[in-house]
Order: C-alpha cells, then sequence, then structure tokens
C-alpha cells in the first residue's frame, strides 16, 4: 500500500477528536486500552489518511484491538450499518470489468485498496457482532477464498434475528443495501 498521503493538520485534528470520543464512548470495544497511548500512535501514523477516508466515507472507525506480536491497534468501521458512501459496489475489479450494461461505480476491493485498507475477513466480521448489533438492514461482501472467487462468487454477511449469517452471492452484483466494511493496523 502506499501509504504516502497526508491529511492536513486541521483534518488530523478533527479526525483524533473524532476518533476520541468514539472510543470513550465505546469502551466495551477496547476495555484494556488506553486512549494516550493510541493517540500517541495515531499522531506519528502514516496511516491516518486510509483512517480519514474509513471516516469520511461513513464507516465510524473504532479500535476493536492490540495486536501484541505487532504492537499494531486494530480499526474496523463500526458503523451501525454498511457504510452508507460504499454501498452499491461489486466484489472485485474483475466482476467490474465483466459487467456488459448497468456497471456499478466501483467494486469494494477496489475501493478498499485506494483507501489504502482491507475488506474483513468472515472471523473479523463475526468478532466486530460480538461488539454490537451491526448490518440489520444492510449487509457487507467479506474476502472471499480464491476457490470460490475463481468460480465467479463472493461472500456477504449480515445479521437477521439476532444471528450472523454469511452468504454467497455473484461477485459481479450489487445492491443498494450492500457495502463493505474495512479494517486498518495502526
Amino acid at each position: 500500500m502506499n501509504m504516502k498521503k497526508k491529511i492536513t493538520a486541521k483534518e488530523e485534528s478533527e479526525l483524533i477528536a473524532i476518533l476520541k470520543e468514539r472510543f470513550l464512548k465505546n469502551r466495551n470495544r477496547h476495555k484494556d486500552l488506553d486512549w494516550t497511548k493510541l493517540e500517541d500512535r495515531l499522531k506519528k501514523s502514516e496511516k491516518l489518511w486510509s483512517l480519514y477516508q474509513m471516516e469520511k466515507t461513513g464507516g465510524e472507525p473504532d479500535v476493536v484491538g492490540l495486536e501484541k506480536k505487532t504492537a499494531e491497534y486494530i480499526f474496523y468501521d463500526c458503523s451501525e450499518e454498511s457504510p452508507k458512501d460504499r454501498r452499491s459496489f461489486c466484489f472485485d475489479d474483475e466482476a467490474l470489468k465483466s459487467r456488459k450494461e448497468n456497471k456499478p461505480k466501483d467494486s469494494a476491493k477496489g475501493l478498499a485498496e485506494s483507501m489504502g485498507v482491507k475488506l474483513l475477513s468472515e472471523s473479523e466480521y463475526r468478532f466486530l457482532q460480538t461488539l454490537g448489533m451491526f448490518d440489520r438492514k444492510t449487509s457487507s461482501w467479506i474476502e472471499t477464498p480464491s476457490n470460490i472467487r475463481e468460480l465467479g462468487g463472493a461472500l456477504f454477511c449480515d445479521r437477521r434475528y439476532e444471528c450472523v449469517f454469511v452468504y454467497h452471492n455473484g461477485a459481479e452484483s450489487y445492491y443498494a443495501a450492500r457495502g463493505f466494511r474495512s479494517s486498518l493496523r495502526v
């Protein structure tokens, strides 16, 4: 990932204030983490641009853990529904190119890559759902195993009837209520 993209000092200040407020409001997502240490890391990080993109597209990123081996903070999109400005995309660029008519404006994987983030895996998505109730009206594309993708399919998840479901669809399909959630390590 090319992380040379920068945000302005004003955008950085505003983003850190938003992240701090969200961190303090949602302590259940990161019970054992200290905001001061996280803030120090954020101020030194080249990944603020990617966090800013997560925020700007409606993801409401929040820290959900700390990777002990690498000492990286893990952020997920924690918006109640799939991020508003990341919906109506097919799964990946291959699927986007395969559409002859009614092409969506982008693909989930293509936009994620341009933002410097990754789609959630199934296990990450299931972990997110232990932190709250997400995607009760929308759904989110997730990382798809290559054997499924090679056959033209892709996976997505949602939460219905108090249960997390994993489904499949053609990778070229797109729906107004399907977007994608992302993760970022800082």
